[in-house]
């Protein structure tokens, strides 16, 4: 693949992004695809044969770098230090990738149709890692009872809220607030009371 091939694949999917993100898969076009890129619809058809080919190709990247941070939580480190972690990375995520956690909120709503062999698949498979290595640390008393998936629903959901309902955030805590320094010292506390033996 040339260099220009390589760059007009990334305009392609940044374009894809930000339509999808907003639109939806369902709500999305080729057209409005292609014109948000700057290219031509069969210019765009060059590079990808569907709106699902761009659609798919942006959902396998994302997964990859949304389990990044839960791969990364490490069996031997200071349990309460490595959940802290974990959570804090989520929130950095939906603070920084706020398109991209929309894209993924949008295709779970949908049923997940294009990605719902991966849920059942290696997301599974690491999640129920992760809980394994949690209720280790529960059982050994260095970390209160909690019910491990649970505990890894609640992080994901009130990290990615930030983003996905980011102007309900803001319409209620109105001008003047940061969401995300606001919301970090809020989770700190949650989680380090609930996780206190």
């Amino acid at each position: 693949m040339t260099r220009i091939q390589k760059r007009n694949r990334k305009v392609i999917l940044e374009a894809a992004l930000e339509v999808f993100s907003a639109n939806g898969f369902r709500g999305s076009t080729l057209e409005q695809i292609a014109s948000a890129a700057g290219l031509s619809k069969p210019n765009l058809l060059y590079y990808y044969p569907s709106k699902e080919a761009i659609h798919l190709e942006l959902l396998n990247g994302l997964m990859d770098t949304w389990l990044a941070p839960l791969r990364a939580m490490d069996p031997d480190g200071t349990p309460r230090d490595e959940i802290m972690r974990y959570m804090r990375l989520k929130l950095e995520m939906s603070q920084q990738m706020p398109r991209e956690s929309r894209l993924f909120a949008n295709e779970i709503l949908q049923g997940a149709p294009r990605i719902g062999e991966g849920l059942s698949g290696d997301l599974k498979t690491l999640v129920d890692e992760k809980a394994a290595i949690l209720r280790n640390w529960a059982e050994q008393g260095q970390i209160a009872p909690v019910d491990p998936y649970h505990l890894i629903f609640s992080i994901w959901a009130l990290t990615q809220h930030y983003a996905d309902f980011d102007v309900q955030v803001r319409a209620v805590l109105g001008e003047g607030h940061d969401p995300y320094t606001e919301a970090g010292k809020h989770l700190e506390m949650l989680f380090e009371r609930l996780l206190t033996p």
